[in-house]
């Protein structure tokens, strides 16, 4: 199933990176009102959303990510690289 590495394992990271995230989840949680307010604005605070979802994203993913090297789990290599095919080229025909 799950085979070795033999790197170094990101303990550490994951270890921060949990804690980003669990510290980002509750801040939203807790402060969702003032959020609301905030995002609600208009003009500029309009990305406000967007940016909190990229930055949920980032932490969350780096969490998982380290999280499952930590756990052995990587992805599996591919055996043989093909080129890509190539189409026929058409013939043409000389009226």
């Amino acid at each position: 199933m799950a085979q070795p590495t033999g790197g170094k394992k990101p303990v550490l990271k994951t270890i921060i990176y949990g804690v980003v995230s669990v510290a980002l989840y509750a801040a939203a949680f807790t402060h969702a009102n003032t959020l609301t307010e905030l995002f609600s604005r208009g003009s500029f605070w309009a990305a406000g959303p967007i940016l909190t979802v990229f930055v949920f994203s980032y932490a969350h993913g780096t969490f998982a990510s380290n999280l499952w090297s930590c756990l052995g789990v990587v992805a599996r290599p591919r055996a043989v690289k093909r080129p890509a095919a190539r189409p026929q080229a058409r013939a043409t025909i000389n009226a």
